[in-house]
């Protein structure tokens, strides 16, 4: 059994304690076959959070420094948990060390910048993946499994959204996300990526698109501290930041299959704690799929009877092998930790196997020039071709 051993870089965030959890648990759910992981360096530039990392992983040394990460010979797999901006300057030093890379997405602040990433990767023959752990929940295998068996014929129409209110509040303090230095794409780069991952894996490469950025509220209150999720109350002596990156989007896409699609997505839906959806239509049939009822495809089909037709529900449960290892029954939600700990457990056997999974850095590349022509579209109000 080979053991992979990872540097978690960005430890103390959401996503740094959320991969570690993953390297941790998911032997003891999809068995240890295929490789197992040992969490070695937490990279965490604030010595406050060292405390509360040794509970969580005792075993690990703690760091403050990435390139110390990089430089160690007895790490095999950088895990990059980092702010967007960094992400590029990161991912390059550990692929030129000859390091598996593991990112979070958005996998660079520019399609340029992805290209060069992955053709590296190619170069040093060195496993990579990107972090889009949505289309990993083994509801979205059984789309995929349907549409490659053209159960629902071509593909014609695309329609999808992502909407969360963090920001649907005027008064809801800055924060990193909302810095055009460190996240140059904004909501287009955090959410719209989500997005973009499944039209990758469910349809296929986009053409062409043009795209509508906009900003809501342009500037807010500056709360030092406060960490995603968390509130504060105002006391009106706040200094006040402007927001540099977009709030939302909306785009029309036309897919290399032919495929026209409509999607928006946005941090500013008040009321929408979480929304993502997706339908897709075809010749003689169509899916339908929302995150409220996370394990659950909607299929219509056309060979059903006339008179009889009409969308039926379908719970993935334990005839899907990756559903089962973590319970027996349908209907029993698999969530997000759920798809990071299946996300890092895949990570691990394309390492101990030499065998990459969707999504590499090779796929990060596509969407990473989808995010850019959003940006280009809306600054200069047209369509753009993508290459």
């Amino acid at each position: 059994m080979q053991k992979v051993r990872a540097a978690v870089l960005g430890a103390s965030g959401w996503m740094g304690k959320v991969h570690t959890m993953a390297y941790q648990t998911f032997p003891h759910f999809l068995g240890s076959e295929n490789g197992t992981a040992e969490v070695k360096i937490l990279v965490e530039a604030n010595p406050d959070a060292a405390a509360d990392l040794a509970q969580r992983a005792p075993e690990a040394r703690i760091v403050q420094d990435w390139k110390e990460a990089i430089a160690d010979p007895e790490i095999d797999l950088i895990d990059i948990c980092l702010p967007d901006s960094l992400h590029y300057e990161v991912a390059k030093a550990a692929l030129l060390a000859g390091k598996h890379v593991y990112c979070e997405k958005p996998l660079a602040d520019t399609a340029a910048e992805a290209r060069e990433l992955a053709d590296i990767a190619k170069e040093k023959g060195v496993i990579t993946r990107v972090g889009h752990a949505f289309p990993r929940n083994p509801v979205h295998d059984l789309a995929k499994e349907i549409i490659d068996a053209g159960e629902i014929g071509e593909i014609k129409l695309f329609k999808a959204c992502q909407h969360i209110d963090m920001y649907g509040d005027p008064l809801t303090p800055y924060m990193w996300r909302a810095n055009g230095e460190l996240a140059p794409t904004g909501i287009i780069g955090d959410t719209g990526s989500h997005v973009f991952s499944f039209m990758e894996f469910l349809v296929g490469p986009v053409a062409k698109l043009v795209a509508d950025n906009f900003i809501v509220t342009p500037k807010r209150p500056v709360v030092d501290g406060l960490a995603y999720g968390e509130t504060a109350e105002l006391t009106g002596d706040e200094d006040w930041a402007d927001i540099t990156n977009p709030d939302g989007t909306n785009l029309m896409v036309q897919f290399a299959n032919g495929a026209r699609g409509l999607v928006d997505f946005s941090r500013v839906a008040t009321g929408r704690k979480f929304m993502q959806t997706y339908e897709i239509y075809g010749t003689k049939g169509s899916l339908a799929y929302t995150y409220d009822e996370v394990n659950r495809l909607r299929f219509y089909s056309n060979d059903d009877k006339i008179g009889r037709r009409g969308y039926r529900e379908i719970d993935v449960g334990p005839e899907n092998e990756t559903f089962r290892a973590f319970l027996p029954l349908p209907n029993f939600a698999l969530g997000y930790n759920e798809s990071k700990i299946i996300e890092a457990a895949e990570v691990v056997k394309s390492i101990v196997t030499n065998t990459p999974a969707w999504p590499t850095f090779e796929n990060g590349h596509h969407i990473c020039q989808i995010v850019d022509a959003c940006m280009t579209s809306s600054d200069t109000q047209s369509w753009v071709d993508i290459a």
